[in-house]
This record gives structure tokens, C-alpha cells and sequence, in this order.
């Protein structure tokens, strides 16, 4: 028997939308059968008795919304190329359907338009997203429909996030009980000097992921903020003031700004022989205010779930919303720790290098990027003038992935993040500063000489990995070769 496209699959088909992502492929064939896809997607085929009304676009959405993953931003394209009196019509005659119900709320939702009932709708409460499949927001009653909309966001934001077995094995990690657990194997003495330089740590890092060096001034402006993280009220972090104060803090003082940003963006890079190459497009500047708006209600809705998914879900969207020219990479990351902290997961003070690890793996963390980037592309259209100028041309189309990302694969890697910097960078340097203080008590205890050439010492004996560099050597003349000689032991005994 041969296979034949239903759900999701078969309603971008049938409505020409090529272009648009499915995560979920859905197929009537002669037996049950499930399989991943090499980029993760999944492929799964039903027995005969699962088939829906093959020629009904309103039986497919019902399948859709059972057994595929949902689609915001399809379910809005389709929206508005079906009959929405037909679509009454087919809700008339289920009422009290469960999917009918969800699909008329969803319809009513995306599109602003209303649907006319042939009777008001009794019932019970349904969830419009399952808890089993989905993280889900604080809920809210629609009693026209009988929906307990637990979306994560408005309908000028809302990411979706699938429960994957891949992101619920993720999110086992325990933050807290890790952190107490390197709070009792080494001193506080110690555990506070390593989270000194881990601010410093993270706060280079998050520039050189930019690809900037900046002066130390700037750096000890980004500490600053970094160690405020989670003290300031959601309602004021989200605020356009306060956003772009942060922005204007950690950028070169020539490119702050007064407000989100009100001109088209992109990234990208000139290439002298085919002109700009764009990467992203951002959102259009008419759609930053409502998206950041959206943005603020999604942090919101989203209170009670894992601190991960939080700040996963805040800081992508908010750096594929770019509302600044410059800085948006920076205050994505600080978003990041900012939810950790105001989450009480990360106790304030404390600082977990994600920025470290992620530019430890950066090809990682592009593909994070380039999960919503490169879809987006595809289905983008714009020109761009002789002054590089770039103007989108069909926002209708798009604004949907704006607006309704799926960021699963985002909490996914966050939380990979997380769990890498915990057991292995943090430990690293709490097991570096033992050493060092045991080095350097060594040391001591055969050459008694001034602490802060000691200092000079055990820092180019660390450069060279315990071999003491010749070159080095003039700068410590009361020492001989069996001083050298006795310190490479030391180091190496300790070190190895």
C-alpha cells in the first residue's frame, strides 16, 4: 500500500506553502511505523484506521492538532486561505468537539477574525496545549470556546516548545544540588575567588563570541551588570528604558541609542566580489515594539516552568528580535543569567560561564542560531539598495515566524550548555586555584622570596606548562638552574 501525506504535511501541500518548516510528517500507509530523520524531524507513518476525510482541509487540522506538532506559524498561513464560512459550517456540526473547539480558538487567535457560532458552546474546559507534549503558560480562560489557552505567549509573541524526550532527558540536570555539591568538595575562600574570575571570564567570552576586545572599562561596566542579574523586576528588565540603558552600557559609547531600533536590520558580511551576503534578516522595524511587548507577556506567561526553558525561551527570542543595531548578543546572554538568577536556581552572586562554553563550541551555538535563521531565509524576499539599504517585501508572509517560533532545539542546547559549564569549566577553575595555592606554598617552603615575584614566577611557569621559559629567566637572577630545576618538579607533581 502506498503511503499517502496527511496532517500538517498534507495541508502545506495542498495550500502551496513549500517553504514552510514541519517538524512532525504524517503518512497513512498499511502498517505503524516511526522513524527521525537525519536533521531530527520525525516521520510517521499510521495503519488505514487513522486516515481522515482525505479531500477535507478541516479533518487534516484536526489530524494536525493530534498527532503532528503544532505549528503556529502554518496555522496562520492556512488560516487565511480557507473559507471561513465553510470553516463555520464544519464547526457547526461539532460543537462540542474537542479539536473543533481548539481549532476555531486558534483560528479566532491568529487571525483577529471571528468566527460565527450557530450556538454558544458548552462543556467542559479543554487545554489547548497538552502538558504531556508541551511547556505550557499560566492559563487563561476563553469561554467562548471553552479553552484553557496555556499558550506561552500572545499573539505578538509565543515560541512553542515540544516536550521531546530529547529536551526532558536535558532538563534533568539539577542546577542547585550541582552548585552545593562544589560548595562542599572545595573552601568558601576558594569558591569565591573562582566566581571572581569566572565574572571576568564570562564577561571576555561574551565579547569574543562578537568578536570584540574592549577596554577594560567596558568590561568592568558588563561585570557590573552581570552581577546585578536577577535583582531588578521582570516589568522594568522588559522595558524599553531600562534595555536600552543596559545596551548603552555595554557598547561603545558611538553606537548607544535612545530606543529599540527603528530600521531594518540584518548580519551579514561584505564579500568584494558578490557584494553583501545576509545571514538574517531581522524583524522589520514596525514589528520590534509589539514583538518586544509580546517578549515581556511570554516571561510572564512562562513563570513556573524550568529556569532553563525560561531563559532559553527569553533570550533567543529576544536576540532573533535584534531590537538594537548593537549589543543584542551581549544582552541575549545576560538575559540568560538574568532568569537563572531571578529564578533563585542560580543564587545571586553567582556566576555559571555559559558564554565561556559557548564559545568553547561556537559551531554549536551557530547551528542554535541558524535553527530559525537559515528556514527563515528561504522563504524571505527583499531588495536592498546601491547604500545597502534592505527592505523586506513580503512581511505578510513572514511575520508569522517572527512571531511563533519553535525554539525547542534552543532549550535543548541551552540546557547542554549549562550542564557543560557546571561539571567541567567550574570545577576546572576551583581545581586550578587549589593547585595554584598549593604551588605556590610549595614554593615557598624552598625558596622564600617576595610574594609578588612569586606571583611573576608561578605565571610564566603556568604559560609554559611547567617548563620555566629561558627567555624568562633574566627577570629572577638570584635563582639558579637547581631552582628552576626543583620548581618544574613541584609544578609537575602537583599539575599532572
Amino acid at each position: 500500500m502506498a503511503i499517502t501525506a496527511v496532517g500538517a504535511i498534507w495541508l502545506r501541500d495542498h495550500f502551496g506553502l513549500k517553504d514552510y518548516q514541519i517538524t512532525h510528517r504524517s503518512y497513512i500507509g498499511s502498517r505503524n511505523h516511526i522513524e527521525l530523520s537525519v536533521n531530527g524531524d520525525v516521520i510517521r507513518t499510521f495503519g488505514p484506521k487513522y486516515a481522515p476525510d482525505l479531500n477535507s482541509p478541516f479533518a487534516h487540522l484536526e489530524f494536525a492538532l493530534k498527532y503532528d506538532n503544532l505549528n503556529l506559524d502554518l496555522f496562520k498561513a492556512i488560516f487565511e486561505k480557507i473559507d471561513a464560512a465553510e470553516l463555520s459550517q464544519y464547526i457547526a456540526l461539532r460543537l462540542t468537539g474537542k479539536y473543533t473547539r481548539k481549532i476555531g480558538f486558534l483560528y479566532e487567535w491568529l487571525t483577529g477574525k471571528e468566527i460565527q457560532l450557530s450556538a454558544p458552546i458548552s462543556g467542559n474546559y479543554v487545554d489547548l496545549l497538552e502538558p504531556e507534549r508541551y511547556i505550557t503558560g499560566q492559563t487563561t480562560k476563553n469561554a467562548r470556546w471553552r479553552v484553557n489557552d496555556n499558550l506561552l505567549g500572545n499573539r505578538d509573541f509565543c515560541p512553542v516548545v515540544r516536550k521531546t524526550s530529547v529536551l526532558q532527558q536535558a532538563l534533568k540536570i539539577d542546577l542547585q544540588a550541582q552548585i552545593q555539591k562544589l560548595k562542599r568538595e572545595y573552601s568558601s575562600l576558594i569558591f569565591q575567588r573562582a566566581i571572581l574570575y569566572l565574572y571576568r571570564k564570562e564577561t571576555k567570552s561574551s565579547y569574543e563570541i562578537e568578536q570584540e576586545v574592549p577596554p577594560a572599562d567596558r568590561m568592568d561596566r558588563f561585570i557590573s551588570l552581570l552581577t546585578k542579574a536577577g535583582t531588578i523586576p521582570a516589568d522594568l528588565v522588559f522595558s524599553e528604558e531600562h534595555l536600552t540603558a543596559l545596551q548603552n552600557t555595554i557598547v561603545d559609547p558611538r553606537f548607544a541609542v535612545n530606543h529599540f531600533r527603528d530600521f531594518q536590520n540584518y548580519i551579514g558580511q561584505s564579500s568584494f566580489q558578490y557584494g553583501e551576503i545576509y545571514h538574517y534578516i531581522c524583524p522589520p522595524p514596525l514589528m520590534v515594539k509589539s514583538l518586544m511587548a509580546g517578549l515581556a507577556m511570554t516571561e510572564k506567561r512562562s513563570i513556573g516552568n524550568h529556569a532553563i526553558i525560561r531563559a532559553a525561551i527569553v533570550a533567543f527570542g529576544f536576540v532573533f528580535i535584534h531590537p538594537f543595531e548593537d549589543g543584542n548578543g551581549r544582552l541575549h546572554r545576560f538575559l540568560i543569567h538574568d532568569i537563572l538568577a531571578r529564578d533563585g536556581v542560580v543564587e545571586k552572586g553567582l556566576i555559571i560561564p555559559i558564554s565561556a562554553r559557548m564559545l568553547h563550541h561556537m559551531q554549536e551555538y551557530d547551528s542554535a542560531l541558524e535553527k530559525f535563521s537559515k528556514p527563515l531565509m528561504r522563504r524571505i524576499r527583499y531588495e536592498s539598495s546601491s547604500e545597502g539599504e534592505v527592505t523586506v517585501t513580503n512581511l505578510t508572509d513572514i511575520e508569522s515566524c517572527f512571531r511563533y517560533p519553535d525554539l525547542t532545539y534552543q532549550c535543548v542546547y541551552l540546557a547542554n550548555i549549562i550542564e557543560e559549564a557546571l561539571s567541567l569549566d567550574i570545577p576546572d577553575e576551583l581545581l586550578f586555584l587549589q593547585r595554584y595555592d598549593e604551588l605556590k606554598k610549595t614554593i615557598q617552603n624552598h625558596i622564600d622570596m617576595p610574594d609578588r615575584e612569586l606571583n611573576r614566577l608561578m605565571i610564566f611557569l603556568h604559560q609554559n606548562k611547567g617548563v620555566f621559559p629561558n627567555r624568562r629567566k633574566v627577570n629572577f637572577p638570584k635563582l639558579d638552574d637547581d631552582d628552576y630545576l626543583a620548581i618544574q618538579q613541584i609544578y609537575m607533581q602537583i599539575f599532572s
